[in-house]
């Protein structure tokens, strides 16, 4: 038989452990590392919709580069980061315990080389002898070694400097370049004293197609795999959102002032910006064509073009440990 003793005890424990279970998930901390590239979650991050789905306390860190979030995500200060399809080949291939969990879209317009007015340069075999600029192992530093090699140009032939976003920008404003491979919003910039001459649609229809990820370190995903869970459901949820709508994010629209102000991209240009990028809805995700089995392809593809340009010493066998359908699984079952 019970006793009060015996129930004020048992009273006391299971209060004792609610509050270490809400002290728990009132702890969670998640550092992620994003970049300024417009598209549709930049909305639920502005809205403090992760933090709500999470129950987590999120730090999010603006980065450069995809090279930069890897170097975060590989010495264990970024939980969760937003990177390329060049250094997330790239950090595979050095065997970083990581695994991509979401791809935020295929690149097409919304990057691309920018010749500048007056540099002589028309096409991709006039940036022989020319300063180019890109930062270094990124979607765009990947689109221009493939353009080069199309055009069949010697990269030797090209001075390509390595610079982030921000130092073209600068660089360009100075007139110490006379090209640049790069994305939104340094792109929005420099093209307006420059001409396109090639961008990623094409170079992707030329065989070298690029994507942006997000990726987990796979540490952090075993130990908190419904934050994951929960990430990829949000995130999912605002690319079906745009997709259902898209005229509805119009420049006038608190969608796009949201994404501007996350990116520093123009408000007018973000409805144009989006429609550069191919969004996969979660179901899609979850296929064969994206993270079921074409995306380990496509990271082994770009791995072995980044071993034929010297960027990586050496291609992996297998690259499926890097990438996974199991959350976008997860969050799909959770509606």
């Amino acid at each position: 038989m019970f006793n009060r003793r015996h129930i004020l005890i048992a009273s006391t424990a299971l209060i004792g452990l609610a509050a270490l279970g809400s002290a728990q998930a009132e702890d969670l901390k998640i550092t992620i590392g994003y970049q300024t590239v417009v598209e549709p979650s930049k909305v639920p991050q502005a809205d403090g919709t992760y933090e709500a789905a999470t129950a987590a306390k999120i730090d999010w860190r603006k980065f450069d580069s995809g090279a930069d979030v890897i170097a975060a995500v590989a010495s264990g200060s970024v939980d969760i980061g937003y990177v390329g399809s060049s250094p997330l080949a790239a950090a595979a291939s050095r065997e970083l315990p990581i695994e991509t969990i979401l791809v935020v879209g295929l690149i097409g317009e919304s990057e691309a080389l920018v010749a500048r007015n007056g540099s002589n340069v028309t096409k991709i075999a006039d940036l022989a002898g020319k300063k180019v600029a890109v930062p270094f192992v990124s979607t765009t530093h990947y689109s221009l070694l493939a353009a080069l090699k199309h055009d069949e140009v010697d990269p030797k032939t090209v001075n390509i400097l390595n610079l982030r976003p921000p130092e073209i920008a600068a660089a360009w404003e100075r007139g110490d370049i006379d090209a640049a491979y790069v994305w939104d919003p340094a792109l929005g910039q420099i093209r307006t004293s420059g001409k396109i001459i090639v961008d990623s649609a094409k170079v992707a229809a030329w065989g070298a197609p690029t994507f942006d990820a997000w990726i987990v370190r796979t540490e952090f995903a075993e130990a908190h795999p419904d934050a994951v869970r929960d990430f990829v459901k949000v995130t999912g949820k605002a690319y079906a959102d745009y997709l259902a709508k898209p005229d509805a994010w119009s420049a006038s629209s608190p969608q796009a002032e949201k994404i501007g102000r996350l990116t520093g991209a123009k408000v007018d240009e973000v409805p144009t910006l989006l429609k550069g990028y191919v969004f996969p809805t979660l179901t899609e995700q979850a296929s064969s064509k994206f993270l079921g089995g074409e995306t380990v392809k496509a990271v082994a593809a770009t791995s072995q073009f980044l071993k034929e340009q010297g960027k990586i010493d050496a291609v992996l066998p297998d690259y499926s440990k890097y990438v996974t359908a199991k959350y976008v699984e997860a969050a799909l079952a959770s509606n």
